[in-house]
């Protein structure tokens, strides 16, 4: 059984779609992401947002975080970045 979920990229500010397992990991879903974007550079340096709190233990898998389908999670630098 699968369920869709929704990323936003902000790098890309791109918005991704996946039919993901309710077992995938956080870290999975935000390393696939940044992948599917394009973006470069480590993936430690980018955190994975929900309801707009950090889900800092990657570890979890998207049913143990308490992610439910058709959800929009975003991922962004862990740095801010000056405005000019």
């Amino acid at each position: 059984m699968t369920m869709p979920i929704r990323v936003m990229v902000q790098d890309a500010w791109d918005e991704v779609r996946f039919d993901v397992a309710p077992t995938l990991t956080l870290g999975e879903l935000k390393w696939n992401a940044l992948a599917v974007t394009r973006v470069t550079g480590n993936p430690a340096s980018y955190l994975l947002k929900y309801r707009g709190a950090e889900l800092a233990d990657e570890s979890l898998s998207l049913d143990a975080a308490g992610v439910v389908p058709n959800a929009a999670l975003i991922v962004m630098p862990r740095r801010r970045r000056p405005v000019r």
